[in-house]
Order: structure tokens, then sequence, then C-alpha cells
């Protein structure tokens, strides 16, 4: 049985499994990088022990050092979160050679989930339904690809065989651009994960991006727990989530649940882990990748479902079946969620550095922020720019977008720039509002969040924060005030 676990991660998801696991009354070991010292996930941990470094390969994935703190402190088990070392099958298993649990999947599903042309055939070989693709053998030649790409019919999308996060991804509309495009494709590959295969796939044209959270253990028990949709993104990556989705009935629901379920049999799936699938006009569904660890927007999934999936991790890495039977698992209400980055929507959302001088997450009914900083953190530029998750919940839809709406107004962050605006006028836009979403919204949609506005609750936070700063005889301000960020804005 587990006593201590070292979460091997940062800002909010370190923070919030650190809750889970003191609630579980274990001892939540957490890791620091030299930027992190002060961190809250540091903070709120019971034990914390430095990794040295700046850069993330210094530190957080650095696995010599995790592995060696493990053994000096007597840890039991690590959990990974997301990012970093979360989907490395490399990692997982020299965790088993060092006699800890890895709270995730099997090494060996981590490794051929995360080799996107491997999961293809085995989805395949599983009866699940697939984009239209090519997957290339090791000598293919580029009149090969423009052939299959004829027979796919454009646009298509070349995509990196290793990749995520829209590294290694071009889209291809005309013959005549395949060849640039497949150059490109597998120099940024290369780069980026040190594989430059690719592979080619059908581009459909504005399809719903679905995903189902699964949920298995070592006894062979699989559930799901119903769909998330994640189709507001940039860049690839998502930025509004919400479950259930509006284009989702019961009875496809049920399908794509099911369907869910038997790949996660056919491929021996434990622990938390999620099927990605597109979603067209046509409610005709295809499978796009498997996320072999937590997501970012499980908490979306555990306010409709009132689970608490990181307990369900350790609960099933310690060998127990799992805590809930499929029959158990009924929806209920309605749940949003924005992430919070610091960044410059007017400057082509280019990630900010500087001080949190005022931080003050909402609080109310029905409102849950998932934070890795507090007021006085620095935002640095070593790692992600995302500070916070924002999470609403209601009995319906526009119950769960009003929420949204009115905590993203009253939530003020003075001392650098970020996207709070912006996500409230992407809630406030009438296509939203109706549903109408798609994975490219936002690049059909202009946004205009207008200018900085600060919230009444910002004001009175800004009185406070200046009241603090008032100099003692003798003493001077330094001109670091928050009204740098506010312009013209003045407390009367």
């Amino acid at each position: 049985m587990m006593k201590k676990i070292l979460i091997a991660n940062r800002g909010e998801i370190a923070v919030r499994v650190t809750r889970t696991l003191q609630q579980m009354g274990l001892t939540a070991c957490a890791v620091y990088s030299d930027v992190d010292k002060d961190a809250l996930h540091v903070q709120l941990a019971d034990e914390a022990y430095a990794l040295g470094g700046t850069t993330s390969l210094e530190s957080y994935l650095n696995q010599d050092k995790l592995l060696q703190i493990c053994k000096d402190h007597q840890i039991d088990a690590i959990h990974p979160g997301y990012g970093f070392l979360s989907e490395n099958a490399g990692f997982a298993r020299r965790c088993a050679l060092e006699n800890l649990i890895f709270i995730g999947p099997n090494p060996d599903v981590i490794e051929g989930m995360g080799d996107k042309l491997n999961a293809k055939e085995k989805m395949v070989a599983a009866g699940v339904p697939v984009v239209p693709s090519f997957n290339p053998g090791q000598e293919t030649s580029p009149e090969q690809y423009a052939e299959e790409a004829e027979k796919i019919g454009y646009p298509i999308l070349v995509k990196a065989a290793a990749g995520g996060g829209g590294k290694g991804m071009r889209r291809v509309d005309q013959p005549q651009d395949l060849n640039a495009s497949l150059e490109a494709a597998q120099n940024e590959a290369r780069k980026a994960f040190g594989d430059d295969r690719v592979f080619l796939e059908k581009y459909l044209a504005n399809p719903r991006h679905i995903e189902i959270q699964i949920f298995g253990d070592q006894h062979g028990n699989v559930v799901h727990l119903g769909e998330r949709e994640c189709s507001i993104q940039r860049r690839y990556q998502k930025v509004i989530e919400e479950a259930p989705s509006p284009a989702v009935s019961p009875e496809l629901r049920q399908e794509m649940g099911e369907t869910a379920c038997k790949a996660a049999r056919a491929i021996g799936y434990s622990n938390a882990g999620t099927m990605e699938f597109l979603l067209d006009d046509r409610g005709k569904f295809y499978f796009l990748e498997v996320n072999t660890r937590l997501q970012v927007e499980h908490p979306i999934t555990e306010c409709v479902y009132d689970v608490d999936l990181v307990r369900a991790q350790i609960q099933v890495a310690q060998g127990q079946p799992l805590p809930f039977q499929q029959e158990d698992l009924k929806p209920r209400g309605w749940a949003m969620e924005c992430r919070l980055y610091a960044e410059d929507p007017g400057r082509n959302f280019m990630p900010c550095t500087g001080t949190l001088s005022v931080y003050e997450p909402p609080i109310g009914p029905g409102i849950r922020c998932d934070s890795g900083v507090q007021q006085g953190s620095v935002i640095s530029v070593h790692y992600d720019p995302m500070l916070a998750k924002l999470v609403t919940f209601g009995h319906d839809r526009e119950e769960a977008r009003q929420r949204m709406v009115w905590a993203l107004g009253h939530f003020p962050v003075l001392g650098l720039r970020h996207n709070l605006p912006y996500l409230k006028a992407v809630l406030e836009h009438p296509e939203f509002q109706k549903g109408n979403t798609h994975t490219h919204f936002l690049q059909q949609h202009q946004i205009d969040s207008g200018p900085t506005q600060v919230p009444k609750s910002g004001l009175v936070a800004l009185s406070h924060f200046l009241q603090q700063q008032k100099p003692t005889q003798g003493t001077t301000i330094q001109a670091t005030t928050p009204f740098q960020e506010l312009g013209n804005w003045r407390i009367r």
C-alpha cells in the first residue's frame, strides 16, 4: 500500500493531486526547480525536494534526479500528472525496476498508443472507425505519397507519427503543395520528437473534437464517464471545454462510450485515459488518438459525474477494483472549463511574464478554480504559461455558460497580460451560445475582446494592494504598482 507519493510535476496539476492525496491520508511529496522554490505546489505539499536547474530538462524531466529522490526518501509511488513524463514509457519502466508504482497505464500501452500509426492499426483491428489515412512504410517515395493523397482526396493533413500539440502537422489543399508540406512536417517532427515519420490523413471540414473519459483497473474492468467537447482550440491547443457536448445525443453517447471501452479492453488499458474522436456534421465519429494519462480538462467530468478521478487513480494503482461501475455513472447537469493563460491576445497570444500583483479567483455556487499560482507568484519564461483552470457547473448549458461569464468578469488579475477578456468574448459569441462549435471556430469567427477592463472586484483588490504598499517615513514606493497595467483607470 502506498504511503508517500511523489508528484513529478508542477503548477495547478501538482496542487490538484496534492489535495486529493492529503484527503486520503497520504503524504504528498513535491519537487521543484530553482525557479519554483516558492511556488504554490511546494508550499502546499507535505514534503518538498529540490531538483535544481531552471529548464524542464534540468528539473522535471530529469529522470535520474526524480528516481534518486524516491530512493533517498522511501517514496512508494509517482504520480506524473500530465505533460512532462506522464506518457513516457521508458520512465514508467524505470519506476517498475525501482519498485515504484507508476500511477498510470502499463508502459507497453503507453508506448503503443504514443505511436499514432501503431495506435491506428490497433483501433482498426478492434473495429473502431478511423479517419481515412495512409500509413507509409520505411521507404516511401514522394510519388507514393502523392498517389495515396489523391486516393484519400484533398484537403489532407500531414501528421507526425509521434506527434502531439499540433507539432509536425500541416494542412495540404493542393497536390503541388504536398512535397513542401511533407518536408516541413518531417523537419518539425524530427526536432520536437526525434522521430521524422509522418502519415497522411483526410482533413475533415469543421469537425467537433469529442473525447471519451475511460477508466480501467487491473482486474479487466473498463468503464467510460461520458464525453467532453474540446472543439474551441487555437493552434491545436484546447482553450475552452465542456461536458457533455451539445452535439451528442444519449444514443450517440452510449455508442461512443461502448466503442471507447471496446478499444480500451483491446489494448489492456488500466487507470485513467482518454479516447479522442472527431465528430462530423453527419454524426459519424472517427478515432483520433489515445491520451494515456489524466487530461487537463478532467475537472468537468468530475463535476458532471460527481467523482474524484485522482482518488480513483490512486485506488486502481494500488490494485483495487474500480470504485464505480458503468451503471453507477449517470451524468447530471453541465460543466465548462476555461484555461487562463499569461498571454497577450493583442500580440498574437505571446506568452507574458511578470508578478501577479493582484490575483483573486472568484468564489460562489458552481464555481471551481484549479490554480497553480497565487497573489505574488512570479510567472517566468521557463514553463507553460497556464495559470489556472476556471470551471463552472450548472443545471444546463446556459446556466453553466452564464455562470462562467460572471466568473470571468469577477476574476481580478493584475501584474501581467492575460486572456480573461478574450475567453469572456468567446463565451458571449452568438454561435457559441447556440452550441455551434467546431475545431476551426476561433479561425472562422473574429473574437474581439475589446480593451482590457478591470472588474469592480479588481478595483477593490487594487485598493487593498496599494494600502499595503504605503511607504513608511523616509521610504518610497518603487514604480511597479498595478497602475502600470490599468492605463487610465483610477480609483475614485
